[in-house]
């Protein structure tokens, strides 16, 4: 029980101030005149304000209540290395131990904080829901035991209580890290891109020549081990090999006595694009769908297009000089002998041998092709004749071989089964399905081939080849038999998807990804995995899965489709998985390349230096042992050497509160009354 004097006002307190203003001033007046009894009315004048002050006795019956203790446990991953664990465990239990053996035992909140994701160790943000738990007259103290590798040290909180840092870790310890300072997003397919790194070792590194073995690769092929400078930013050029996405992976060898080596790779994404498309197009003779071939292509911007036609055969004798009749010469040398492997596709349309090229330049586009160029032929009668194409050096790759027949009749072109599955054919927009007929218009010629190699994806007549591909050693080869797809544009009959039919093929020719037959590709969104196979026949059989460190698993397909399967799974690791199923293989990125807990893993005091100086607390190295813990008043230093205080608080609840009158009204006005008149007989004299 506790007892104290409280006051309530008749009025407010400015007219209290008012009222007690105005009899000041009449005070002083009074005795600036001299009145002999002006200490008399102070005195009454002192009893009427504490009747309007209305004095209360107050009486509170308070029931103590222990002080608080909040203790931050980091368990994040960075806590797991080394001999962390075992400095948190027994920094824990001496702590609760110390503070159990306190005259006053306070009470102990313990809070444990796990890795928040891709956020880090979000440790502020604990301790301020952990103190918002507490009244804040209640809270102690705060001892955080952590490495110091936080994520939110920046987060605006000051607990009204010392902050003690016990920080794990040691003195001799050291890490080697590596970082992309500057990257690009995208490349030219076949040029180098130019990464900016800085590999660092910080702590107690040893002492070393500076230099660092680095290994590099894209897509998981062979590795390119470069040798580079230590704690400096320096360039690594890569080259790019194909469009599309191409994961670099750029890392060095683990070193004994590092704390971990997850932060010795950096992994980063490059889309691979094509500068400029190079085509060339020969027209064997002028005819109405040639231009159909020049607008597809000049419509696209990214395409550099050369177009020849030939508009008069040398045999012809006409009596016209044969170098006249050409607009300009054609420079056959050039073209095919110098600058061929700078084209990315060459088509031939209804190209007849006329000895305009030479069997020797065109063993230079067989070897063109199978070097890894692209090649279509869109084959006119000339295909079935003496003159074909057929009858030179491209017939050891070409997919087909003429009869000889030409059929002229009206036929509907249709999607073949495998068609269905190609990405040059699939889907194409009204190809009718369920048995259904083609919304297309008719082709009127076909020329008879009798297949070869390849696949048969689109079919005419009788189900004869009408478009035929084929890949040969590295290139690739597409033979359309005929020269009637410019129907379509023109509308006849309704027309068909030429556009895109022609767009797709040449760039599947030009081995563009998303049109790739035969592919695993796999994407990842965090840690989810999601893997899809896309086959043009057979069976799907399982996916071999090999994590960043090696361990190798085995994952079942779901059909989703005709030529397509599906699975998914979580990664249980951070960094480059390699993916296969037969022949074909891919790798996938997972998570950050470097979790963001060991970027830097280093123990320190800097992030949360700040909280800890504002609060009045300290920081203890953990190698060096847990620090006695004592009780101090409020308002003394918390931390000394070798010790950490904790305030005592003298907490309490009110359990219920007595009021009563200092003195009832009528002795206010009694002793008012009796003041004044006193004062009156002392001036009456």
């Amino acid at each position: 029980m506790t007892s104290s004097i409280t006051f309530d006002p008749v009025f407010a307190l400015w007219m209290l101030a008012l009222i007690g203003a105005v009899a000041v001033a009449l005070l002083a007046f009074s005795a600036w005149r001299g009145l002999k009894g002006w200490p008399l009315r102070a005195l009454a004048l002192a009893a009427l304000g504490l009747a309007l002050a209305n004095p209360l006795f107050r009486e509170e019956n308070r029931l103590p209540e222990r002080d608080a203790v909040v203790i931050i446990v980091d368990d994040s991953s960075s806590q797991s290395l080394t001999v962390r664990p075992e400095q948190t465990a027994k920094a824990l239990s001496d702590v609760q131990n110390e503070l159990a053996a306190l005259a006053n035992p306070p009470e102990v909140l313990v809070r444990h904080v796990e890795d928040a994701g891709r956020d880090g160790t979000l440790l502020i943000e604990a301790l301020r829901e952990a103190a918002g738990a507490i009244s804040a007259d209640r809270l102690s103290g705060v001892f955080l035991i952590t490495d110091g590798v936080v994520n939110d040290a920046d987060t605006p909180f000051l607990p009204a209580a010392p902050v003690h840092l016990l920080m794990t870790g040691e003195s001799r310890d050291w890490d080697r890290s590596i970082t992309v300072t500057s990257a690009p997003a995208f490349g030219i397919v076949g040029e180098e891109v130019q990464l900016v790194l800085r590999i660092e070792d910080k702590g107690a590194a040893p002492d070393d020549d500076g230099i660092v073995r680095v290994i590099a690769t894209i897509d998981g092929s062979a590795e390119q081990v470069i040798d580079l400078p230590l704690n400096r930013d320096v360039s690594l050029n890569l080259s790019i090999e194909h469009a599309g996405v191409n994961l670099l992976e750029v890392r060095t060898p683990e070193m004994a006595g590092e704390l971990t080596g997850l932060n010795n790779r950096a992994i980063l994404v490059v889309n691979g694009v094509r500068d400029r498309l190079r085509v060339l197009l020969i027209s064997g003779e002028p005819y109405p769908g040639e231009r159909t071939w020049r607008n597809l292509l000049k419509a696209d911007a990214a395409v550099d297009l050369v177009h020849f036609t030939i508009l008069r055969s040398p045999e012809k004798q006409d009596g016209v000089p044969y170098e006249e009749m050409s607009l300009i010469a054609f420079p056959t040398q050039e073209l095919f002998t110098e600058k061929i492997s700078d084209f990315d596709l060459i088509i031939f349309d209804r190209f007849r041998r006329q000895g305009v090229l030479p069997q020797v330049y065109i063993e230079n586009v067989a070897n063109y092709v199978r070097g890894g160029g692209a090649v279509l032929i869109a084959s006119g009668p000339s295909f079935a004749s003496a003159d074909s194409l057929f009858r030179s050096p491209l017939r050891d790759i070409l997919p087909a071989a003429p009869t000889g027949r030409v059929l002229e009749e009206g036929f509907l072109p249709r999607v073949s089964e495998i068609g269905r599955r190609h990405p040059v054919t699939e889907g194409l927009a009204g190809q009718g399905l369920d048995g259904n007929d083609p919304s297309w218009g008719r082709w009127m010629r076909q020329i008879e081939v009798t297949p070869t190699a390849g696949d048969m994806v689109m079919e005419g007549i009788d189900g004869r080849p009408l478009l035929q591909l084929s890949r040969v050693v590295k290139g690739r080869l597409a033979l359309l038999t005929s020269d009637q797809a410019w129907l379509w544009s023109r509308g006849f009959e309704g027309g068909g998807p030429q556009r895109e039919l022609l767009r797709r093929l040449a760039h599947w020719l030009m081995k563009e990804p998303e049109l790739e037959e035969n592919v695993l590709r796999a994407s990842a969104l965090g840690m989810d995995v999601l893997v899809e196979r896309q086959m043009l026949s057979g069976d799907v059989g399982e996916l071999t899965v090999i994590s960043p460190s090696g361990e190798e698993q085995v994952l079942g397909f779901t059909q989703l489709s005709e030529g397509r399967w599906q699975l998914g799974f979580v990664a249980t690791e951070s960094g480059v998985y390699q993916l296969s199923e037969g022949d074909a293989q891919t790798v996938v990125a997972t998570g950050p390349a470097t979790p963001i807990e060991f970027a830097d893993p280093i123990a320190t005091k800097t992030l949360l230096a700040p909280l800890v100086n504002g609060s009045g607390g300290g920081v203890f190295a953990l190698e060096n042992g847990v620090p006695d813990i004592r009780m101090v008043r409020e308002g003394r230093v918390a931390v000394g050497r070798g010790w950490a205080g904790v305030v005592s608080r003298g907490a309490y609840v009110v359990q219920d509160v007595r009021l009563s009158p200092l003195a009832k009204g009528w002795v206010y006005l009694l002793a008012a009354a009796f003041f004044s008149l006193l004062a009156w007989r002392v001036e009456g004299r």
